[in-house]
């Protein structure tokens, strides 16, 4: 299809907005689109990972699923920042707690992120690349949460490659100060470094795989996915 750059995103040029928001699920991204954005439009229903363009406070933003795990994010995002002019992109999804001073509901605001993948062996670097986010949008992230009174924390995740992990290995991530445990952010912020880009991980926590705390409750957690969006869109 002519001005399609991807296979994977049918876009247009031009209709994918140089801000983008990022949840894992696509239903996420379209209920933003209708809660958040005015005049919201489809950009993209390739393999139903949706995304919308639409307005917000007068600014051009858009609203995609990214999937899960680093080669599902690392593939929109690649494309996104690389062939579709993004210059932002912001993951807002869940994490789970790893220490104790997190707790459910809280949000993590992702400075770093640790990982137990191989992303990085791709740049061929004499050594271990550490995953950063944009420190101008953390910064703002962490002054917006303090203006709205949500509980926010600022350090390390870990992106872990797998779900269910059979090494039980959270435990040493714990010792070091790990804050949560995520699934797509390092290969973000790599993406973003390589391409010259920013981007930022914000998560809602929804529970602790360390201490078997449940999750929050549905009620619960569209209170603080909606803390989440808000502090993303207003970065």
């Amino acid at each position: 299809m002519a001005n399609v750059p991807t296979p994977h995103i049918k876009a247009k040029m031009g209709e994918i907005a140089e801000k983008i928001l990022m949840p894992g699920d696509p239903l996420r991204a379209k209920f933003i689109a209708e809660n958040y954005l005015s005049d919201a439009v489809c950009v993209n229903d390739t393999r139903n990972m949706l995304g919308f363009t639409g307005n917000y406070k007068g600014s051009k933003v858009t609203v995609m699923g990214s999937g899960m795990g680093v080669s599902s994010i690392g593939i929109y995002s690649y494309e996104l920042f690389n062939f579709y002019e993004a210059e932002t992109i912001i993951r807002i999804g869940t994490a789970g707690a790893l220490v104790p001073q997190v707790q459910p509901r809280d949000v993590i605001i992702a400075q770093g992120a640790c990982h137990d993948t191989n992303v990085d062996r791709q740049y061929g670097l004499p050594g271990t690349y550490a995953p950063i986010a944009d420190f101008g949008l953390v910064k703002r992230a962490y002054e917006l949460a303090t203006e709205k009174n949500i509980k926010a924390h600022v350090g390390n995740v870990l992106t872990g490659e797998v779900y269910y992990d059979a090494s039980n290995s959270l435990s040493a991530w714990s010792k070091m100060g790990v804050l949560a445990v995520e699934m797509e952010a390092a290969a973000l912020y790599m993406n973003a470094a390589a391409a010259g880009k920013k981007a930022l991980c914000i998560c809602t926590v929804t529970n602790n795989p360390l201490t078997g705390t449940e999750d929050i409750t549905p009620e619960e957690r569209e209170k603080t996915l909606t803390d989440m969006i808000t502090i993303a869109l207003d970065a």
